[in-house]
């Protein structure tokens, strides 16, 4: 079982050797992240052989034995391989045949600050470090791809990448806007404000995935900028990228060198454009169809972060979570989970 599968992994390390291959780095990139994604599939598929051979044995243990101890034993062992093994299977033909092929890719971020000022810059920038905690537990690695910074330590803007494994199967569910109510630092007479952050969760798109043909994009170079105007380089280092068929305009300052930006602006543009084409087709798809969870709907209420009582709700489960300074410390597998579960359910 399964014979194609590793005759396909064996097919991939052959041509990571192959020097046509390794002369390629397009090609290079696609087969490595392939044959990365392939591997923890034959990890599963060898645990799962292994404890089909053992619960084989175990089934020959019943039929020869006849000390009373050792068949208690070997059934009770059989009970916990057959387990076992569905779990395995299950697990192999999930990752074989996911339900959304996205669910595997690393994804860009996007956090803006909405109504209330300061106070959803300041929670714009709590919400990056609560991901940013999520993805360290995780082990996945994040990287921030353009930041628009207030002086108090807030983020109007920030994109940043998380590149891991299923990356997008978890967090695709952040997508909307995340509503907080506590009493703002700025605050003297103690009053309760409720502020605003949406939150975009995109797929990551490789050029593999999606190619920006040169004359389809207009690059404006700048000087970098610093909060409130000042200059922080005296070199065109900042980049500008539109996309002239669909209008979308990427900026990124970040780095000091105009490469280095330009890969990213062209990075967040062709998630962005991966983006629109998925909404374009399900639009396309939908007449009139309940809204299910998880759509990514940035226009919507997700879940609102109610400080003064140590309260998430999630709206779109109708449930709470307490202990707020655990959960904007990163701790926010359960909740994931919760949504997951629901959407299969669904």
């Amino acid at each position: 079982m399964y014979e194609e599968v590793k005759q396909q992994f064996k097919d991939l390390e052959a041509s990571l050797s192959d020097p046509a291959v390794l002369a390629d780095q397009k090609k290079l990139v696609a087969i490595s992240k392939q044959h990365a994604d392939l591997k923890y599939i034959i990890g599963l598929i060898s645990d799962w052989e292994k404890a089909a051979d053992q619960l084989k044995q175990n089934q020959e243990i019943l039929e020869q034995e006849t000390d009373a101890e050792l068949l208690k034993i070997a059934r009770e062992e059989s009970v916990e391989l057959a387990v076992k093994i569905e779990k395995l299977k299950a697990e192999i033909e999930t990752e074989l045949h996911p339900a959304d092929p996205s669910d595997k890719k690393n994804v860009i971020m996007e956090i803006r600050a909405g109504t209330g000022g300061d106070e959803s810059a300041l929670f714009a920038a709590e919400l990056y470090r609560m991901y940013a905690r999520y993805a360290e537990r995780q082990g996945w690695k994040t990287q921030i791809l353009y930041a628009n910074r207030i002086g108090i330590g807030g983020f109007k803007e920030v994109i940043f990448s998380v590149n891991g494994k299923n990356v997008y199967g978890d967090l695709k569910y952040e997508a909307g806007t995340h509503r907080v109510q506590r009493v703002p630092e700025t605050e003297k007479a103690g009053r309760v404000h409720t502020s605003a952050v949406t939150v975009a969760v995109m797929p990551e798109a490789e050029e593999v995935d999606l190619e920006i043909k040169p004359a389809d994009i207009r690059i404006d170079t700048y000087c970098s900028s610093g909060p409130g105007g000042q200059s922080v380089n005296t070199t065109y280092s900042a980049i500008r990228v539109t996309h002239l068929p669909t209008g979308l305009v990427v900026t990124c300052q970040d780095e000091k060198s105009q490469h280095q930006n330009k890969e990213k602006a062209l990075q967040i543009l062709r998630s962005r454009l991966l983006q629109k084409m998925e909404e374009d087709k399900r639009a396309k798809e939908r007449v009139e169809r309940k809204q299910q969870i998880g759509t990514g709907d940035r226009s919507e209420k997700i879940k609102t972060y109610n400080f003064p009582q140590d309260r998430l709700t999630d709206h779109r489960l109708k449930q709470n979570w307490h202990g707020l300074s655990r959960i904007m410390d990163g701790d926010i597998g359960e909740i994931i989970a919760t949504l997951k579960q629901a959407a299969k359910n669904q």
